[in-house]
């Protein structure tokens, strides 16, 4: 086990696998390009987590862009552009992924590839005729059950039905400790896009459930329509996050409004009772805010 160990991007991957060595003792520093970590997920709750994280005895060197990393003797050296170097026993590199398309000819079957080698397809998942494509090598969220749902529905297309895939409501997990979880669109994205919304915020500290199971931490946080009170995205950081996110998942591939979620009774004492209350301070309706 290196005692020291630097992490390369903070997004899922490297986040997921540097907590896990941290908790088995190594000393684990994250540096990220960026000034943030986990990219693309809801900026409060990578706010917490950064929190969290820290607390947890992480280092993170963040809006840091690597230059070069070599080995000098039993140690490596990752290079830092304008910083000092930082030195470790191993270096874990985790800035995401690319598709294996090279080499395949795709193009003699009509298939297009963008700059990153990611295959087009349309909204059915039809890469050129007679041909599709599912999963990672077709970009968006690289997951392993939004793949499973694409290759459903191209199935079931195939055989004559609906096919029915709802890109925007794909629940993604990071599995740290504790969970972070998501589906739909961030606070970031609602104000950039002009949409307007309520959010409801509801912490884990205040859930008699999360207290027994003496892991407090977190919230829930659930954005509304402001004028419909639909519900846009569901983001969470707190125990069983991962579990928990399938009940925001349901309610928006149905259409769900935030008072939807807060009208149904939900078991006591339960984890799902925060989600319950951010979706009723969402409507502005809180019970225990």
């Amino acid at each position: 086990m290196p005692e020291r160990l630097i992490v390369i991007g903070a997004g899922y991957i490297g986040l997921e696998l540097g907590s896990v060595w941290a908790r088995l003792g190594s000393r684990v520093t994250v540096v990220e390009y960026l000034d943030r970590i986990l990219p693309g997920t809801d900026g409060e709750i990578a706010r917490v987590a950064l929190q969290i994280f820290r607390k947890q005895g992480l280092e993170f060197v963040l809006g840091a862009r690597v230059t070069g990393a070599r080995v000098d003797g039993e140690s490596a050296v990752v290079e830092i552009e304008g910083r000092e170097p930082l030195t470790a026993d191993r270096v874990l590199v985790a800035v995401g992924r690319r598709p294996h398309t090279e080499g395949l000819n795709l193009e003699s079957a009509g298939v297009a590839l963008d700059a990153r080698g990611f295959i087009g397809v349309d909204a059915h998942h039809q890469a050129a005729p007679g041909v599709w494509a599912v999963g990672d090598v077709v970009g968006g969220l690289l997951l392993a059950h939004k793949a499973t749902d694409e290759g459903v529905a191209v199935a079931e297309r195939l055989a004559g039905g609906a096919g029915h895939f709802d890109p925007e409501v794909i629940p993604a997990v990071c599995y740290t400790d504790p969970e972070i979880a998501g589906v739909g669109r961030t606070e970031e994205q609602l104000k950039e896009a002009g949409v307007p919304f309520r959010k409801g915020v509801f912490g884990f500290r205040s859930n008699g459930r999360a207290m027994a199971l003496a892991r407090a931490e977190g919230r829930v946080k659930v954005l509304a329509h402001s004028a419909t009170d639909r519900v846009l995205g569901v983001h969470i950081i707190g125990p069983r996050a991962g579990d928990l996110i399938a009940e925001a998942a349901a309610a928006m591939a149905f259409g769900a409004s935030a008072e939807d979620i807060g009208r149904v009774c939900h078991a006591h004492p339960t984890l799902s009772e925060v989600v319950r209350e951010a979706a009723l301070a969402a409507f502005d309706r809180p019970l225990h805010g």
